[in-house]
């Protein structure tokens, strides 16, 4: 008997939620036909959307550039021996602080010493025969004074081998020079105030010219009491640095320090590989606690000259088509094509077809559909 009724129960309960929904479905189903959701889907899309604007104004952003550099020292030379010889004798060794002029390594190579001699030899011989014939020409000229005593062509020989032995005498001086020159080349000497970095030579080793003799050089001389900081701007910051500027920046040697240097030289054209042009600064190191190789991390000042169009962040709309802003004219949207310039504090210069005035939507995004109609918050 209970089974029945339960049965009973769950058969009018369910022709009860049919009696009840069946009316509803009728009332939908006729709902869907008539004309009052379609006046309220238009009612909706001719709501404005409220949002808040910012006006469009110039300004001078300014903010910084981090670009990785080189110390490099302002003189470097590589100092090889001139002549195939042996060293005899160095006077300076790594970290020395040499003087223009001064001597570094002596060399000796014996042949010179023959050449020099037969060099010798050869001018006082050289001199003695244009002095022979000097003598004979002069006393034809002073005989030829009387008429019909010498002939012209005696006359004219007599000069002709006067000039020839002159002319060999120069010739045997210019010879003995070379030879001076060649042992002068024994001695190198420093060409600039610096310090040597490199030795790779000891008493009476074998030098000679690169590549003949000496794989590396004899010494290596760099100037460091000033060096030379070089970095890379890419194309887009190449106009924020001139002659004489100057520039903070640090190493990893003394990371709490700052160092200033002044642009020198702009190379005044980009690296066909890099895209960025290579500037130079000069940096006064007399204390030498920069040292030639040292990484730095440079800081480039970005102050523009002229103002520009200044946004929040915000308002920049970025995807994947365009990059723009929206524009309120009339309550309506209007989305503007911009291009980014530099950023700072949350805060973007903007570059496209805007006027000072003009009212854009602070929180730009895609939603806000091209001409819709928009509400300006007060």
């Amino acid at each position: 008997m209970q089974l029945r009724n339960l049965i009973y129960k769950a058969k009018t309960g369910f022709v009860l939620l049919a009696g009840v929904s069946l009316p509803g479905l009728l009332q939908s189903c006729k709902s869907t036909s008539g004309e009052e959701p379609t006046t309220k889907k238009i009612a909706a899309a001719t709501v404005a959307v409220s949002t808040e604007v910012v006006p469009l104004e110039k300004g001078m952003l300014s903010s910084s550039l981090q670009i990785p550099g080189e110390l490099v020292a302002f003189q470097q030379v590589d100092l090889y021996a001139k002549e195939n010889s042996f060293v005899r004798k160095l006077y300076v060794d790594v970290g020395s602080e040499v003087k223009t002029g001064q001597l570094l390594v002596t060399m000796e190579a014996p042949e010179l010493n023959s050449l020099e001699a037969a060099a010798q030899s050869r001018l006082k011989s050289q001199e003695a025969l244009y002095i022979a014939s000097k003598s004979g020409y002069d006393r034809l000229l002073e005989t030829s004074k009387t008429p019909g005593t010498v002939s012209q062509n005696d006359l004219d020989q007599a000069l002709a081998k006067k000039n020839s032995d002159f002319a060999q005498w120069d010739a045997a001086k210019a010879q003995y020079r070379e030879v001076t020159d060649r042992r002068n080349y024994l001695e190198i000497r420093a060409p600039f105030n610096g310090v040597i970095t490199s030795r790779n030579a000891n008493p009476g080793a074998y030098v000679g010219p690169s590549g003949k003799g000496s794989e590396f050089p004899l010494f290596t001389l760099q100037e460091q009491k000033k060096l030379r900081l070089v970095i890379y701007v890419p194309e887009a910051y190449t106009g924020y640095l001139d002659q004489q500027d100057k520039v903070n920046f640090n190493v990893n040697a003394f990371p709490n320090e700052k160092f200033s240097a002044q642009v020198k030289r702009l190379a005044g054209a980009l690296d066909s590989r890099l895209r960025s042009q290579r500037i130079e600064m000069d940096v006064i190191n007399e204390n030498k606690r920069l040292l030639p190789g040292m990484v730095a991390n440079v800081i480039i000042p970005l102050s523009t000259k002229d103002s520009t169009f200044i946004l929040p962040k915000t308002a920049i709309v970025s995807s994947q088509e365009r990059v723009f802003v929206i524009k309120v004219v009339n309550n309506k949207a209007e989305w503007v094509d911009v291009k980014k310039g530099r950023e700072s504090d949350g805060k973007v210069e903007v570059f496209g077809e805007l006027a000072t005035g003009d009212l854009i939507i602070k929180q730009g995004n895609e939603e806000v559909r091209n001409g819709s109609t928009v509400s300006v918050k007060p």
